[in-house]
């Protein structure tokens, strides 16, 4: 064994001379496994649709960045060339549509891929539930047993992992879990809150995955893993109020048989996007609890034994006060979800109906303290305008299954390209200069934010641009209905950016 690795403390194998491709990199899972695996000594290849959004990771100039759409057989098998084990840690249930036969169709073609490649191992995180037909299985489950079973009747060994719920800050269990229980001191829920669930925490499953990848033989095999003890999900959420010293929480399981209605709560109630929370709610509905502790005989249990659920939130709680993450859930929505067109760069749309909103304040501050301001909105620092009516859209996006304003940032003060802020995204940023926006919101159109400062010999000039393209008559009709809120909204933006900047000077505290 090698010394624990720096990130994680994890015990590490001798990877040294083996070659990893790390399908998902850009997402949840696969960009915590990556500096475990250097730690290691992997030689590592970082597959992603987009590989330029991880060339700001700590770790970019270690690894081999390919791009490897996974709906693309030339690009998969180029990715695979010379490599011995690939972990596939992707699912397309954030993109719409049938995600089901999207995921059937990615299979085969890493299958084939690995195949025609050579590959020694594949290894898959699949998801665990009850053993029952397929077709009885939400269709999230029945996605990934479906996957699993594509992979196994390959001619390359897979090892598949079955993990329930995964307990780590920033994955989606975790954050739904701390939601619920962070707003709710009394939770009337869905039936399935008395459902059995067995979690296991982040570690442990980056703990199998790095040692699945140094393996001396190849493996064909199933591995259910957990952290061997099975909870109800009303305990998991009273136990989480416990350890982040919220106080008593009731749960009170109500007889709700649609799976769509508690579907909706957690949409509503979390940050994470209404069709998503469906998918989860159907899955929670299902017991998922390990039949066997069989892994142990090709991994041993981590040094010190499997990480309780309580300790997995402390851990959890723990990393979360340290700062900003890395990555985290909403990653792996971004990586599946087809990549939107940028905003074009001149303004000449060339026929293409555009609506815009347009605002320009000169000052007297320095461009650096405007943008202070500018890199930092949203969140928790708000928007400096109607706070109400910004609370009001945001609900009303979550109603219509966007994401509202519960998604927040990753960090309150600086940004990166990819990030998530509230209902928006970092699409583009020139740090000191201009911060580009796209909307995810439900509006009938795709929309964008600018903001941008430009210094002068008198100080700065702000500049505001809100951009709205229609797709047809809803969108028309929807930028007409917003023009009031408009008309509130971006003068009053533009003020409170500057009045903020100034007060930041005067070294007073940071107001909504």
């Amino acid at each position: 064994m090698n010394a624990p690795s720096p990130l994680l403390g994890l015990s590490t194998p001798d990877g040294s001379g083996r070659s990893v491709l790390v399908t998902g990199a850009t997402g949840y899972v696969g960009g915590r496994l990556i500096p475990e695996l250097l730690a290691a000594g992997f030689e590592v290849r970082a597959g992603a649709r987009k590989p330029e959004a991880l060339r700001n990771r700590p770790w970019a100039d270690q690894v081999d960045l390919v791009r490897c759409d996974l709906s693309e057989p030339d690009e998969v098998r180029a990715a695979m060339d010379g490599v011995h084990t690939v972990l596939y840690l992707v699912h397309s249930m954030g993109s719409g549509g049938d995600f089901v036969e999207r995921e059937q169709g990615i299979a085969d073609v890493v299958a084939v891929a690995a195949e025609q490649a050579g590959v020694q191992q594949l290894v898959y995180l699949s998801g665990l539930h009850p053993d029952r037909p397929v077709d009885e299985l939400s269709d999230h489950m029945r996605s990934r047993e479906l996957v699993a079973r594509r992979l196994d009747a390959c001619s390359v060994p897979t090892l598949t992992f079955e993990a329930g719920v995964v307990i780590g800050t920033g994955s989606i269990s975790f954050e739904m879990i701390r939601h619920l229980s962070e707003r709710l001191p009394v939770m009337p829920g869905p039936k399935w809150l008395a459902n059995r669930v067995e979690p296991i925490a982040i570690r442990d499953v980056l703990y199998y995955l790095l040692h699945a990848c140094a393996l001396e033989e190849p493996v064909q095999a199933r591995a259910q893993i957990g952290c061997g003890r099975a909870q109800t999900f009303a305990s998991m959420l009273t136990d989480f109020a416990a350890e982040a010293g919220l106080g008593r929480r009731r749960v009170v399981p109500l007889p709700l048989p649609a799976q769509k209605l508690s579907g909706v709560w957690i949409g509503l109630v979390t940050p994470i996007p209404m069709g998503i929370a469906i998918q989860l709610a159907a899955s929670l509905a299902e017991d998922a609890v390990t039949d066997d502790h069989e892994v142990a005989r090709l991994i041993p249990d981590p040094p010190g034994g499997l990480t309780s659920y309580r300790s997995a939130v402390r851990q959890a709680l723990a990393r979360q006060a340290e700062g900003p993450l890395e990555v985290t859930w909403d990653a792996d929505l971004t990586a599946s979800a087809e990549p939107a067109d940028p905003i074009p760069a001149d303004p000449d749309w060339a026929g293409q109906t555009v609506y815009t909103d347009t605002r320009e304040k000169t000052s007297t501050l320095s461009p650096a303290t405007v943008w202070s301001v500018i890199e930092s909105i949203g969140g928790q620092n708000g928007w400096y305008s109607t706070p109400g009516l910004w609370r009001i859209r945001g609900w009303m996006d979550k109603l219509l299954g966007g994401p509202g304003l519960t998604r927040g940032r990753r960090d309150p003060r600086t940004l990166r390209v990819g990030d998530p802020v509230d209902w928006w995204r970092v699409e583009s940023m020139e740090r000191g200069r201009s911060l580009t926006l796209r909307a995810e919101m439900r509006a009938g159109g795709r929309a964008w934010l600018q903001l941008g400062v430009e210094g002068t010999p008198e100080g700065c000039v702000y500049r505001q641009r809100a951009v709205f393209m229609p797709s047809g008559i809803v969108g028309r009709a929807y930028w007409t209905a917003i023009l009031p809120f408009h008309a509130v909204v971006f003068p009053s933006m533009a003020s409170n950016i500057l009045e903020e900047a100034e007060r930041r000077v005067d070294g007073a505290t940071v107001a909504d």
